[in-house]
């Protein structure tokens, strides 16, 4: 990172005599790209881009913001000499906080101590990792001196911060998960930052969800006909829906899956924050246990709210070309013909299937980052975008595995049309009934095109939020 930067500025980091100045000046220069005095938010971005992968996204503007005292274009010296040293005094009080014993180096046991206090539970491999990842002087301990210059223009203003760095660096993450909500600290509560990601990860939702939409479709008819699915595969089930409704039919249903993710996403992160809360005397030191809770619970609190339009999703999606000319005359249609039950059927395995998804995919995710802290680390605690996006990829998938039988029930109920008036079938009957006819397979109709289409969703979700988050 910034160890090059030990040759030239003292272990004092104040400015006051020439060789401070100098110091500091040989650092503002290196940024300074065009000479003209100031450093202005692309020329800062650069740099830290070139200094290191540590810095988070939009890193440059809370800099830019902290030091620009006089709201210019640009930071002239002065700001940039006053931004280092009242920065300093942040991070020495994070050093403070963390040098439980006082004996002037954080070691791994602090370092473990100080994220199980903030809810996060990490091995003694991952607290090393994170040592090495600033230790200069190889006794994987960590000095004021080289704290300071680890994180010497990084943006944090508190030890709350640097663990969300850390958190994002060395995938310390539990709660990134389709179940459990993302966290958000005090500062970006009360900047507004939460909304922002809140409004840009619901558009990259969107925009998976409407890419990947065919997969999901064929998934929905090779789950709700399975007798006729057993003959269907990928290429003839595309087929056959393109016969009966033209290219448009593969995104039936589409409309209303992408019209419930703002009421979801809203529902589901309130319901996190105050289960959180009632789950712990503060409402922030909360283990893997409490989170799994809290996020199981926000889930099936947030489907409860919007599950009619879970049923409306899948009748549409099931329904041939003509029969509901859109989401309010289907749920007309629906109202009418089978009351107000009918948008609820299928809710009991839904719920049930919240729990082993969640459990499954937090789990995975825990086992995969845990194994590449403790194989891969190196000299870097960043995994990179890749290997993010390759577990995230994995536990979803194994998620989605362990629940795929009771979500095939879920959608099996929805789907039905009452036999007789009033008379449906129940779930027991209905696992029977698949058993007999179709043996343990029949669990797992539709799983082929619902595991594809896994990687492109995440993919495609990652980017699409990469690119509309800077723009709100």
């Amino acid at each position: 990172m910034l160890r090059w930067l030990r040759g030239f500025v003292p272990p004092a980091a104040v400015c006051q005599d020439y060789e401070d100045c100098f110091s500091y000046r040989i650092l503002f220069e290196d940024l300074d790209h065009n000479g003209d005095g100031v450093v202005d938010i692309k020329e800062l971005q650069e740099g830290l881009r070139n200094w290191g992968s540590m810095f988070g996204p939009n890193s440059e503007k809370k800099i830019f913001k902290a030091g620009n005292a006089n709201n210019d274009s640009g930071l002239d010296f002065g700001e940039f000499i006053r931004y280092l040293q009242d920065h300093e005094k942040k991070m020495r009080l994070a050093f403070n906080s963390l040098d439980k014993n006082s004996d002037g180096v954080i070691d791994t046991s602090e370092i473990i101590a100080a994220l199980k206090s903030l809810g996060m539970h990490i091995s003694e491999t991952q607290a090393d990792a994170i040592l090495k990842s600033m230790d200069t002087d190889g006794t994987i301990t960590v000095d004021w001196d080289e704290w300071k210059y680890y994180f010497l223009l990084h943006p944090a203003t508190d030890i709350t911060d640097i663990v969300r760095f850390w958190k994002r660096s060395s995938i310390i993450d539990i709660g990134e998960s389709i179940a459990i909500p993302d966290e958000f600290t005090e500062q970006e509560k009360q900047s507004g930052e939460w909304w922002k990601r809140l409004v840009a990860a619901s558009i990259a939702s969107a925009v998976a969800r409407t890419c990947t939409a065919p997969f999901d479709r064929l998934k929905v008819m090779m789950q709700v006909h399975s007798l006729k699915s057993r003959k269907m595969r990928l290429i003839s089930g595309f087929e056959q829906m393109l016969k009966e409704g033209g290219i448009l039919s593969l995104w039936r249903g589409n409309g209303v899956n992408v019209l419930k993710i703002a009421p979801e996403t809203a529902l589901k992160v309130g319901a996190y924050e105050q289960y959180k809360k009632w789950l712990s005397f503060d409402g922030v030191h909360l283990g893997i246990p409490e989170r799994f809770i809290s996020g199981s619970m926000a889930g099936a609190t947030a489907q409860t709210c919007i599950y009619p339009m879970e049923v409306l999703k899948t009748r549409l999606a099931v329904g041939e070309t003509g029969e509901y000319s859109g989401i309010i005359d289907c749920g007309k249609k629906l109202l009418k013909q089978e009351g107000v039950k009918v948008f609820f059927k299928g809710y009991i395995p839904n719920l049930l299937g919240i729990a082993p998804y969640t459990g499954i995919d937090l789990a995975v995710f825990e086992l995969l980052k845990n194994y590449w802290l403790e194989h891969y680390t190196g000299n870097s605690v960043n995994p990179g975008i890749m290997i993010l996006l390759g577990c995230s990829t994995l536990s979803h998938t194994c998620g989605q595995l362990a629940s795929f039988p009771l979500n095939l029930i879920r959608t099996r109920m929805q789907a039905e049309a009452p036999l007789e008036k009033g008379a449906t079938t129940s779930m027991i009957q209905l696992i029977r009934d698949i058993y007999n006819k179709e043996g343990k397979r029949g669990f797992f109709r539709g799983i082929t095109p619902n595991i594809i289409k896994v990687l492109p969703a995440v993919g495609i979700g990652c980017v699409a939020y990469e690119k509309v988050k800077p723009l709100l």
